[in-house]
């Protein structure tokens, strides 16, 4: 009776799972195959995704605040919170599950950034060529040694974790096929930037360019200025700085870890520009982002994000050897 009872649990189980989707595919595998997996940084860039995707499996990860979201396409989405520390460990976590089959994934960076005036607009949607981490160097006050170059920067010993150049054919390949999608604007958005010299009647497209990343959340004109001098020296002259942001060496490290860096971009849209607008204060502006006020380009941003990004992974999931 027990040997029966036991059978009959188990072929119970066997029907419920494969209803769930966590059972054995046609493959034998038990992992959910992924071909794109989006990676957000925190609630609002992952409220889009998770609203309007369809998805059929949640899949838990040890270590990571949310699960991992899939659809029966191939398609995921997780959150890696903010920072270096916490998108190393999520993206780590996510490569190791026993869950996930990412033999074959793509791995899309979908986030908000910062940009400097001169090389973006709110709104806009870049893809990196290069990530830079400007933390990693000596940084020291000018009144401490104002002999120092670059706004008191000087590279230290490497530790491998500095720069990291994306493939170049895959971002030719995401770019080619997102740079005609269209991108949300607003009226609010059209003031903000017209406060700005050089700005008034920029409107946001898709690009190439290449993204800092820091955890110290900065602003100003001479902090910018710094930036675009440690991604110009970092790269050889190759990069051009145009966004800014929390995460992405981290991410890129623990996908390089796993050998798939060769399988990673990264887009950045644009929330804010990284300086106040002319008469207003550093602090002020910093005080306006934390509150939510004086911040047009944030909705558009995290709209911008989901279109242009849901484009890639679309083509990326339709064409993966990029033809």
């Amino acid at each position: 009776m027990y040997t029966r009872a036991f059978g009959l649990l188990a072929a119970a189980l066997t029907v419920a799972l494969a209803a769930t989707g966590c059972g054995k595919h046609d493959s034998g595998d038990d992992r959910i195959a992924v071909k794109a997996m989006i990676i957000t940084m925190f609630d609002p860039e992952a409220k889009p995704w998770i609203e309007k995707g369809r998805w059929s499996h949640e899949v838990s990860v040890a270590g990571m605040r949310n699960p991992v979201r899939c659809n029966d396409s191939g398609l995921c989405m997780m959150e890696t919170d903010m920072g270096k520390a916490n998108a190393a460990l999520s993206t780590s976590a996510m490569l190791a599950s026993p869950k996930l089959n990412l033999d074959n994934a793509y791995f899309i960076t979908a986030g908000i950034a910062g940009t400097p005036p001169e090389a973006g607009t709110l709104g806009f949607a870049a893809w990196a060529r290069y990530a830079v981490d400007i933390d990693l160097g000596h940084h020291v006050l000018p009144q401490d040694d104002p002999a120092i170059p670059n706004y008191g920067y000087l590279a230290m010993p490497k530790a491998g974790t500095e720069v990291y150049e994306l493939d170049g054919r895959l971002v030719d390949a995401v770019y080619r096929n997102t740079k005609d999608v269209e991108l949300a604007d607003s009226p609010a958005a059209d003031r903000a930037r017209a406060a700005f010299p050089g700005q008034e009647g920029h409107k946001p497209v898709v690009t190439q360019c290449d993204t800092a990343t820091g955890d110290n959340f900065w602003s100003g004109a001479d902090s910018s200025a710094q930036t675009a001098a440690i991604v110009s020296s970092s790269t050889n002259g190759q990069g051009r700085y145009c966004t800014s942001q929390m995460e992405d060496n981290a991410t890129a490290a623990a996908l390089a870890r796993a050998g798939k860096l060769n399988r990673w971009v990264c887009l950045r849209t644009a929330s804010n520009f990284d300086r106040p607008r002319p008469g207003q204060s550093v602090g002020d502006l910093l005080r306006g982002i934390d509150g939510g006020a004086d911040s047009p380009g944030f909705p558009l941003a995290v709209d911008n994000a989901y279109r242009v990004a849901s484009a890639a992974a679309d083509y990326l999931m339709k064409h993966p050897n990029l033809d």
